[in-house]
């Protein structure tokens, strides 16, 4: 039966381990996001693998950089082919997007930061910047006016 399967890997050894398989042929997905200027693992040491089980199980447990095949008692328990489309239908460019807090605000959008030590802080939304994960905000309080250079993903949308 051939059918996707979720694998463990070891520690920061995702694309090592999608080199070694597809170098071999088999069918690979490990879902990418950006964080922070860099390319992430989507799910940190989990990858999928579409082979024949269980005649390619061997081979696939004790390739390098595998830890175990994900399962049960019974066995490693496939995945739908759809939950593989479904998170591949949420790439842009091969990374996947994510709108952490809604809907991405458009310059004069008040604004408020979601996360992170300025958790609270609220402001308009003046500019994204060249490098896409950070964002000028406007702030307006009664002893301070200035502007704040922030991430992003830290924010939301203030909904009136």
């Amino acid at each position: 039966m051939v059918s996707w399967f979720v694998l463990c890997t070891k520690p920061q050894k995702e694309f090592q381990v999608e080199r070694l398989f597809q170098e071999a042929g088999f069918p690979f997905y490990c879902p990418r996001f950006k964080s922070s200027g860099r390319i992430k693992p989507f799910f940190p040491c989990y990858v999928f693998l579409r082979f024949e089980y269980p005649e390619q199980f061997k081979l696939v447990k004790y390739t390098r950089g595998v830890r175990r095949v994900v399962g049960n008692d019974a066995g490693a328990v496939p995945l739908e082919d759809r939950f593989i489309e479904e998170l591949q239908s949420r790439e842009i460019s091969g990374l996947i997007e994510l709108e952490k807090y809604g809907v991405e605000p458009s310059p004069g959008d008040e604004i408020e930061v979601a996360d992170g030590p300025w958790k609270g802080l609220r402001g308009v939304f003046k500019k994204s910047l060249s490098d896409r994960d950070r964002v000028m905000i406007l702030l307006n309080y009664v002893s301070y006016q200035g502007q704040l250079l922030i991430e992003k993903s830290k924010l939301k949308k203030v909904l009136s």
